[in-house]
């Protein structure tokens, strides 16, 4: 198996496993992506896992014009659009029939991509939002999504965050956006909430960063 469908398929198995495992009251909790409640953020997760579905499914002509750390450096979102897509995601989450239901879509989904994923070469292009790039920066991003949000999710739960290989992996991509390394205090789960705005830098990230600090967060 190789590096990229291995770390998806860790990234896939301890969401589905964390999400089947909530009950109705840990659903309306607080996560770290602010405003979003557990249940929103399961059922965004299960968008996510549709967008893999489709992009594994969608083979696209060369050359590439996006690959993993471009993803998410052209990635904005305004507030208005964010508000927007909380809206429809909770919509969604509202008449999915619970965590459970939205818990089952996902492990369903997950595990078609995975399927999907591997009947492809590493370098075999695919489209994804209007972008074509490898198989394999498709799968990161996809990696670095479940890894954000797996923490976002354990915030205010008594669960296991996400594993060390999908975290390293964004701890990679960010790195990638930055240019440069990123603090070397940062364990990695700290460099995720950090660069990407859930925990805010420290006088002594700034002192170190210099003018880097100016870049973050480096996508949310």
């Amino acid at each position: 198996m190789d590096d990229a469908l291995a770390l998806l398929r860790t990234a896939y198995g301890d969401l589905a496993a964390l999400l089947q495992d909530l009950d109705d009251d840990e659903a309306v909790r607080p996560t770290g992506c602010a405003g979003w409640a557990v249940l929103d953020l399961a059922q965004h997760l299960v968008f996510d896992a549709r967008r893999g579905l489709v992009a594994t499914a969608t083979p696209a002509d060369g050359p590439a014009d996006c690959d993993a750390v471009r993803y998410w450096r052209d990635w904005s979102q305004s507030g208005a659009e964010a508000d927007d897509d909380l809206w429809r995601t909770r919509v969604s989450a509202s008449v999915a029939g619970g965590i459970a239901a939205v818990a089952a879509a996902y492990a369903q989904t997950s595990a078609a991509v995975l399927v999907s994923a591997a009947r492809l070469r590493p370098t075999d292009l695919v489209g994804t939002q209007g972008r074509v790039l490898a198989r394999d920066d498709l799968l990161s991003t996809l990696v670095v999504e479940s890894a954000v949000h797996a923490l976002d999710l354990v915030r205010s739960l008594e669960r296991p965050g996400p594993g060390a290989g999908p975290l390293a992996e964004v701890r990679r991509v960010l790195r990638g956006v930055l240019g440069s390394d990123l603090p070397s205090a940062w364990d990695d789960a700290t460099a995720t909430r950090r660069g990407t705005g859930r925990e805010p830098l420290t006088d002594a990230d700034r002192a170190e960063l210099g003018e880097r600090a100016g870049r973050f967060p480096l996508f949310s």
